[in-house]
């Protein structure tokens, strides 16, 4: 593994750990987090906020040159999520009458500055 990829990795570790800050600050409770599948990836935190299983999503960029972390979860990825939380509800036995929903956090990471957090509830849809 280059240089590249280990900055890369700690970036986005980064992100993670201000995201799960964030939404517990905010009452959300961790259900699992880097919930990992095989053969489609990993989701990357489950929250429970009141009566919702949360799938949260989260990107984190050091700047917005090349765009936004929100605009990097296009089409295919939260196609992805959809079928990674389908399989979660699966091996888990959660009921399929259980109400959930995809979140996105976007986080910019630049040095030596504060983080920007931006949050969309209900980001998308399964078949979105």
């Amino acid at each position: 593994m280059g240089e590249i990829d280990r900055q890369k990795i700690e970036l986005g570790r980064k992100g993670e750990e201000i995201a799960l800050k964030y939404l517990t600050d905010k009452g959300y409770e961790l259900i699992a987090r880097n919930y990992r599948f095989k053969r489609f990836g990993e989701l990357d935190l489950i929250m429970k906020d009141g009566k919702y299983l949360v799938f949260v999503e989260v990107r984190t960029k050091k700047n917005t040159n090349f765009g936004t972390p929100l605009e990097t979860v296009d089409y295919t990825k939260r196609r992805q999520i959809s079928k990674m939380a389908q399989l979660y509800f699966v091996k888990e036995k959660i009921p399929e009458d259980t109400f959930s929903r995809f979140d996105v956090i976007g986080i910019v990471l630049p040095d030596n500055a504060e983080p920007k957090i931006e949050h969309i509830q209900d980001a998308f849809i399964i078949g979105d």
